[in-house]
């Protein structure tokens, strides 16, 4: 699977949201994608920045086949309670086609710019541990008695239930061991950010090894990947669109990086492929200058019909 996925902090507007969920579900992506933050994660001041769940509702009254969904949606943004109902409220719009990133969040300052909590990691994990069992139980139809070190709920229910009967989870970090094993706990699947091969085929190994520890099936447990997506026609072409990331990003990027899909489109394809061996099965590429709409059009007739 292949989705297509934008930084939205970074001045993506309205009519860009639209017509990147447009490109995605002509172009034949299987999905379109956010990250969830409120701040530019590479600190340009003035970029303007949305509610991603805010987007997501609205894209999914517009679109009809694609999947929609954050990578990820941090757990010190939203009560579990207010982002099941978030999700739900997608979920119904778009008749079953969302899934719900999950991870403890990762940018301080854009916690301290807006007052939002920033915990240490241990903290943050646990959290993270208490909002996946939390929106697993809750929409898989319970009514949950829960006392936890974060939240307290007392007979909770969450109504409508899911389209298709159970709303995915994806989680989303390195895969780590404590990790690992709360995704095979309560996961639908699990993205690496910016893999090499060797990471991804270590990761999965350990979810693997998470999966089994609980008796279920590491099949069950599905990897992806978001890799930062820079593609052009030639060697030329690809160096331009480099730059040009490279200005919006406000930094220099490694050319050619190798947890990167980037290069011509056969480079792009030999990415893809390596990385498919080493375990995984969905791709969630990755566009900072979404500015470039071209490149867009150019990956789906160039390299998704040789990478499926």
């Amino acid at each position: 699977m292949f989705t297509l996925m934008l930084e939205g902090q970074e001045d993506v507007t309205v009519t860009d949201w639209l017509a990147y969920a447009e490109a995605a579900e002509r172009l034949g992506y299987d999905g379109f994608f956010t990250s969830d933050h409120y701040f530019s994660v590479v600190g340009a001041e003035g970029r303007a920045s949305l509610d991603v769940w805010g987007v997501l509702c609205a894209l999914a009254a517009v679109t009809k086949r694609i999947q929609l969904g954050t990578m990820v949606s941090p757990v010190t943004f939203r009560p579990p309670v207010v982002l099941a109902k978030l999700a739900l409220v997608a979920d119904g719009l778009s008749g079953g086609r969302v899934e719900l990133g999950l991870g403890t969040g990762w940018h301080e300052t854009e916690h301290k710019k807006f007052g939002l909590p920033f915990p240490p990691f241990a903290e943050r994990l646990q959290m993270l541990a208490e909002q996946a069992e939390i929106i697993r139980r809750l929409t898989d139809g319970e009514t949950l008695d829960f006392s936890g070190a974060h939240y307290t709920l007392e007979q909770a229910t969450v109504l409508p239930r899911p389209v298709h009967g159970r709303l995915p989870i994806v989680f989303g970090g390195s895969a780590k061991p404590k990790v690992a094993a709360l995704a095979a706990k309560w996961a639908d699947s699990y993205n690496l950010s910016h893999a090499t091969p060797e990471i991804a085929r270590a990761a999965r190994e350990r979810l693997d090894a998470a999966c089994e520890a609980i008796g279920r099936d590491p099949a069950t447990l599905p990897l992806s990947v978001m890799a930062s997506l820079v593609v052009g026609t030639d060697e030329a072409d690809y160096r331009r669109r480099q730059a040009a990331a490279n200005e919006w990003a406000l930094e220099p990027g490694d050319a050619e990086d190798a947890a990167d899909v980037s290069g011509t489109p056969a480079r792009a394809v030999e990415r893809i492929a390596a990385l498919r061996e080493a375990g995984v099965e969905r791709f969630f590429l990755n566009r900072l200058d979404h500015r470039d709409m071209e490149m867009v059009e150019l990956v789906a007739t160039e390299v998704l019909p040789h990478a499926r």
